[in-house]
């Protein structure tokens, strides 16, 4: 577990530094220009060469990438150009709210999606399981928005049981929550049914049956902990991608997360808040595999036994 862990730790530097180094070369070469959205339209071309020369934008990009690097490795992210503010304490100050969107989308789906695939597997073949394999790829396949605006538009508008947007009380974080959670819960689905039918064919759920014991007691006693381990794996990718994927659902439901930070940039050409978002983003991913990693053994036994 030791060696595991740092050869994870050492892994992750290299990842880092890697999207780092790409998402850098990237945003230079966009062609919008940071110091003229700063200056705006009616700035002078000195002006815009000042703002420049400020931020540093003027140097060649490797000295630039360097002088991230530099601070990177001392824990800087940098300053917005829009906000002047450190990036660091701006995602610090958003990113609570993002944790709790995060854990709340992926209790939606995991809950959703366990009981859907289980109940499709047991009835493999009949009428419940061709309607909920057709309502998860509905479900996958459905953009964001206008799952977003579908819930808003039946719960916020008409029946009026939810805010419309804001954050602060368990009732805001229901509405986001269930467009992540409910889109997301077609993948756990299709894998729990395909793991669960797996199982379900295995010597010793036929010798369970044999035994005389009870259905639910073979379905969540033996079967069910056995067919668990892909998501285990499925939960550590979400963390990271709820983490940089919510940006649409932070925007259609004004959720102050770092999804909404990074929209925001991202309109601005804020290249330090992107970059901050974008390597925060990409801990988050890899942290989450090392979760599931982590986890996985005292999930399925045959693992910790190799």
């Amino acid at each position: 577990m030791v060696f595991l862990l740092l050869r994870r730790l050492v892994q992750t530097a290299l990842i880092l530094l890697g999207v780092a180094a790409i998402t850098f070369l990237l945003l230079y070469a966009l062609p919008a220009d940071p110091a003229r959205m700063i200056a705006g339209r009616s700035a002078t071309a000195q002006t815009v060469a000042n703002i420049r020369r400020e931020l540093g934008l003027d140097q060649p990009l490797l000295v630039q990438f360097w002088s991230y690097l530099q601070g990177l490795f001392q824990g800087d992210l940098g300053r917005s150009y829009a906000q002047k503010t450190d990036v660091g304490a701006l995602i610090a100050a958003r990113l609570p709210a993002t944790l709790i969107l995060m854990a709340a989308g992926i209790a939606v789906e995991v809950v959703l999606g366990v009981f859907l695939g289980v109940l499709a597997a047991v009835r493999r073949g009949g009428f419940v399981d061709r309607f909920v394999m057709m309502a998860s790829f509905v479900g996958v396949s459905a953009p964001q928005f206008v799952a977003a605006l579908l819930l808003l538009y039946v719960f916020a508008v008409t029946l009026a049981w939810f805010p419309m947007s804001g954050f602060g009380t368990p009732a805001h974080v229901v509405l986001p929550a269930l467009t992540l959670g409910v889109l997301g819960a077609g993948w756990y689905a299709r894998m729990v049914r395909s793991a669960m039918i797996d199982v379900l064919n295995q010597d010793y759920v036929r010798t369970a049956r044999a035994k005389g014991l009870s259905s639910a007691r073979i379905i969540f006693r033996h079967a069910l902990p056995n067919a668990l381990l892909p998501i285990i794996a499925m939960i550590g990718i979400d963390i990271g991608q709820f983490m940089s994927g919510v940006v649409v659902v932070e925007a259609v439901y004004g959720w102050p997360g770092i999804g909404q930070l990074a929209w925001q940039a991202i309109q601005q050409v804020d290249i330090p808040i992107i970059m901050g978002v974008t390597l925060v983003s990409a801990l988050a991913i890899v942290l989450g595999n090392l979760l599931a990693d982590i986890l996985a053994p005292l999930v399925d036994p045959r693992i910790r036994a190799r």
